[in-house]
């Protein structure tokens, strides 16, 4: 596991009440991600049986579900889609699976919204793990953030959000 992986499993661990991802990136380039996708494009599809995907990520999302945290993620992505919110939205049941609930906002529904300048976890409305990225979508490195303010920028921008996305079910791509 990668620090920033042993830094998010931490907090997690640690959570008690509700974990929210806020993602507002057309693309990223993360590791054995940027592999798959690359895979995708190629015309690879994920298998539909959870032994061939299921990983850490899964098995800590569904733990932190069944002691009762809400896991929240909601992305921002630009319309038409980019081939990576293709991908990402065809997997995006493996969240489902692990127990996030999962909504899309088209940007141009967000204008008006007061938002962060980077993505980020938030854990129990109080810690933030903000994700860097370099201009190509790689990471750039977590950052955590404790400023309660800060934190309550992020849960209001989160639930503005929220409250405007199309649960996955219904959003098409």
């Amino acid at each position: 596991m990668s620090q920033t992986d042993l830094a998010f499993a931490d907090l997690l661990a640690k959570t008690r009440h509700s974990a929210v991802h806020l993602e507002m990136r057309d693309s990223y380039g993360i590791g054995e991600e940027a592999a798959e996708f690359e895979a995708w494009r190629s015309g690879w599809r994920p298998s539909p049986d959870p032994e061939a995907w299921w990983n850490e990520f899964h098995t800590m999302v569904r733990e932190a579900v069944e002691r009762g945290v809400a896991f929240r993620r909601a992305r921002i992505v630009s319309e038409p889609v980019s081939d990576y919110i293709k991908y990402e939205h065809g997997c995006t049941y493996q969240n489902i699976a692990a127990g996030e609930a999962v909504r899309w906002l088209p940007r141009r529904k967000a204008s008006d919204l007061t938002l962060p300048g980077n993505d980020f976890w938030l854990f129990d409305g109080e810690i933030i793990m903000w994700n860097h990225f370099t201009g190509d979508g790689g990471s750039a490195g977590p950052e955590l953030d404790e400023r309660p303010a800060v934190a309550k920028l992020c849960a209001t921008a989160f639930d503005s959000v929220w409250d405007r996305a199309t649960p996955h079910e219904d959003y098409r791509v």
